[in-house]
């Protein structure tokens, strides 16, 4: 039982790690042409990251970078409460609270990455004829995975 909390432990503080990176830099598209990435704050070329996003005004960004906080936010709450709950709860209990608040992080994650796939993740807004994703677009999908197994895990996990 020790090591099966020892490694949710390790895979949430994954989590929340990753998100942070996913969040804060700028390599959500990257243009197959040359050396420019674009995240959900700058635009970067070459290695100059002080470039504004021509699409910096939109609702739907805001939205994302909303979405995105948020998850952080309601993640670390999540992994908090879990400590918290496994110092204080008694035996036979349940993690209801840290699953609840860590499926709420999934479902802020799912929202904001599926608001900028629709509307930036194709390149069209980006101004990039050829594009691919970048690998904080690929780490928002993993914590999407990862908060989701992390959740149902709390919720039917039970304090021996």
């Amino acid at each position: 039982m020790l090591v099966l909390l020892a490694g949710i432990f390790v895979v949430h503080i994954a989590t929340v790690i990753m998100l942070f990176v996913s969040t804060i830099a700028n390599v959500w598209v990257v243009s197959d042409m040359t050396r420019a990435s674009v995240g959900l704050w700058k635009n970067c070329t070459g290695v100059n990251c002080d470039g504004a996003l021509e699409y910096a005004h939109e609702d739907a960004l805001k939205a994302v970078q909303a979405f995105m906080i948020l998850s952080i936010i309601f993640s670390v709450i999540s992994l908090v409460v879990f400590v918290f709950q496994l110092f204080t709860m008694e035996k036979g209990n349940r993690f209801f609270l840290s699953g609840a608040t860590m499926l709420v992080c999934w479902l802020c994650i799912m929202v904001g990455v599926s608001i900028y796939t629709y509307h930036y993740a194709g390149g069209q807004q980006t101004l990039y004829d050829r594009s691919h994703h970048g690998y904080c677009f690929i780490l928002t999908w993993i914590c999407f995975c990862f908060s989701f197994i992390i959740g149902i895990l709390y919720l039917v996990l039970r304090k021996k």
